[in-house]
């Protein structure tokens, strides 16, 4: 069984926001921009498995895929035809594996400055290192 089949009643927003470890203003923010659309019952809000769901997936992109409010509403706001939004959905996800391959190759760099920084044979004297010095760029 899935998460969503254990998400079959109304949840309401605090539950939500718990469960997702969001502070209640995300969730309001995220559906004055129509990212999300709670039932409403007494002027409380309620999510229903599909939306439920749909918190998870914005969660998801926004941590995983860094992806800004107006790239995931893009996304969420496709019509049938895969447009929508006034944005091409395409483009922005082929920007952030661009965005996302930029940071991991920057990642990898920084990982390779800290281990030579463990190994050095120069100690404790590492600005001086010609193999360190040969990676640090001066000049953009």
């Amino acid at each position: 069984m899935d998460d969503l089949t254990q998400v079959r009643e109304l949840t309401p927003i605090r539950d939500v926001a718990d469960r997702f470890e969001l502070p209640l203003s995300t969730l309001h923010y995220w559906e004055r921009r129509g990212l999300v659309e709670p039932h409403r019952r007494s002027g409380r809000r309620y999510f229903d498995g599909e939306q439920v769901y749909r918190v998870a997936l914005i969660k998801l992109w926004r941590e995983t895929g860094l992806m800004s409010i107006e790239e995931i509403a893009g996304l969420l706001h496709r019509d049938a035809a895969g447009t929508g939004g006034g944005s091409d959905w395409q483009e922005t996800v082929h920007g952030r594996i661009a965005a996302l391959d930029a940071h991991i190759a920057r990642l990898n760099a920084a990982r390779a400055y800290l281990g030579h920084l463990l190994t050095c044979a120069h100690g404790d004297d590492l600005e001086k290192c010609p193999d360190f010095r040969a990676t640090v760029p001066v000049f953009p």
